[in-house]
């Protein structure tokens, strides 16, 4: 049984136990909400070595890394060393997007190097496999697309980006609202391609009962992918992408019914002052099932910096309800994610994510933050390491700028805590 399922009848799963022992939630709450779908906890039954992460309703919020070979850049060593990167900054899951080399071994490799949930983009392999037998992504067929989604599901794949709203309506719809960007969605465009060259409607959404079965079979969390997105702020929240909203909000409801855990996927570019209004509106239409944002993009002109950009959307996203943020690193729009882009990429995600969760009343989130003001005040800077995202970074940039008082070196002598703090104590004293 799916986790969905396992919850319905009242049981809880050893993941279910896991996960509410790492958030400080109660047991039976977590059942609950997986039993409504407004939490999940992608886990396949494949996956062997997984240690089960929660995403949705009370939670803290999530931050995926993504990961992957391109067609110029790549192999597996270099995405298991962006694998560890990405855990070792503190990703709660990655997303293998591979678009080169051997596709599958890289796959299984991460997986295998893992305890964090893997997602994947499963159509990538259909297409791409489509143009090494026939020359051309539009030659793939519906079983090749259905193919790859149950190899990634056979091999431990915890859950699957699958572009089911992009319909031939949402297609005549985009022909009408004339954007700008058109559509920037790699596995998107994969299918309005294939979708327009055949004449035929998107086998994804034609035959989702087929993608039902292969996703309840293996326990794979579906992640309904926003083919739509809007890819610049001229795009945000159009006729587009809420006609593919739409969509994915009665597949919600079908893969509920069917038994399997589901999350949305949402935009993308998006102005400061649309996102809380995309995130209610998702909530609305998808009756509370998880959502996961890349982002959101609040300016289109930060390239180099997108990482920064991310995460002001993702605060402001997190605030009002998403529950994962995928990260978005400086090179996005550039070049593929180097190492160091992809640490940078995390740390500024779970910066947002973090922020999202004090305002949330997320259990210790505050109570965090507290201690760190607390060990400032004392100008403890171990504990101050301890209680920052980043431990090693405290520690290595305060050393290696440090004085020989007991401040650092922004202040030195001139410390305000310092001096207040010992004229107070005199004063306390005197009383």
């Amino acid at each position: 049984m799916t986790q969905l399922e396992i919850a319905r009848k009242g049981k809880i799963s050893p993941q279910t136990q896991m996960v509410a022992e790492v958030e400080g939630v109660d047991t039976e709450l977590i059942r609950e909400r997986i039993a409504k779908g407004t939490l999940v906890i992608p886990a396949n039954i494949n996956h062997k070595n997984l240690v089960p992460c929660g995403v949705g309703e009370g939670l803290s919020t999530k931050v995926n890394a993504n990961i992957g070979t391109s067609s110029d850049f790549g192999n597996v060593n270099t995405e298991i060393a962006k694998l560890a990167a990405a855990i070792k900054a503190g990703a709660d899951a990655v997303m293998d997007l591979s678009t080169g080399g051997d596709i599958p071994a890289i796959r299984r490799a991460i997986i295998a190097a893992s305890e964090k949930p893997i997602g994947t983009v499963p159509v990538y392999q259909a297409g791409i496999g489509a143009i090494q037998k026939h020359g051309a992504i539009v030659k793939m067929t519906a079983d090749d697309i259905f193919n790859a989604i149950e190899d990634n599901a056979r091999d431990g794949v915890d859950f699957v980006t699958v572009h089911c709203g992009v319909t031939q309506s949402a297609i005549a719809r985009l022909k009408q609202q004339g954007r700008v960007t058109d559509v920037v969605s790699r596995g998107g465009a994969f299918m309005v391609g294939w979708m327009l060259h055949n004449e035929c409607e998107n086998p994804l959404y034609e035959q989702y009962d087929r993608l039902l079965d292969i996703a309840r079979e293996y326990d794979v969390t579906l992640s309904l992918g926003d083919g739509m997105r809007p890819g610049c702020l001229a795009d945000a929240t159009d006729r587009t992408q809420i006609e593919e909203l739409l969509t994915l909000g009665e597949l919600v409801q079908r893969a509920w019914d069917a038994g399997v855990q589901v999350m949305v996927e949402g935009p993308g570019h998006i102005p400061l002052n649309q996102i809380e209004t995309n995130v209610k509106l998702q909530k609305a239409i998808c009756k509370g099932a998880p959502f996961y944002v890349l982002g959101p993009l609040v300016t289109d002109i930060a390239a180099g910096y997108d990482h920064i950009t991310g995460a002001i959307g993702g605060a402001i996203a997190g605030m009002a309800g998403a529950d994962f943020l995928c990260y978005v690193t400086p090179s996005e729009h550039l070049a593929i994610p180097d190492i160091d882009d992809v640490r940078e990429g995390v740390m500024a995600s779970r910066i947002a994510a973090h922020a999202a969760d004090i305002v949330k009343g997320v259990k210790g989130a505050a109570e965090r933050d507290r201690r760190m003001a607390v060990a400032r005040r004392k100008l403890d800077w171990e504990e101050q390491a301890k209680q920052a995202l980043d431990p090693e970074k405290v520690r290595s940039v305060h050393q290696q700028r440090s004085t020989t008082g007991s401040a650092c070196s922004m202040c030195g002598q001139y410390c305000a805590m310092e001096l207040v703090g010992k004229y107070l104590g005199a004063k306390a004293a005197r009383c």
